[in-house]
């Protein structure tokens, strides 16, 4: 059995933008970054899924960040298995 599980999406930084002319500065927090997705590829090398550890989990999305600056986007795990018949 192979647990298989998407990165989540990271979360939003919430702030508000302060400057001494500025009646109404409004809203400045970024969005969190994408999670990463889990890719399958069949290549001829594998015969089974018996290399596989027990859980295959791609990286979460990063933080946003104060001043619109969005997270990071999680990177892709790839999962080779074997060709079909």
């Amino acid at each position: 059995r192979i647990a298989i599980s998407s990165g989540k999406g990271g979360d939003g930084h919430i702030s508000f933008r302060k400057e001494a002319h500025v009646p109404y500065g409004g809203p400045d927090g970024g969005n969190g970054g994408k999670g990463g997705s889990v890719l399958i590829q069949a290549t001829p090398r594998r015969i089974d899924f018996k290399h596989v550890p027990g859980h295959v989990k791609a990286q979460d999305g990063g933080k946003g960040k104060k001043t619109k600056q969005d997270g990071r986007n999680g990177e892709n795990a790839l999962l080779e298995g074997p060709l079909g018949p």
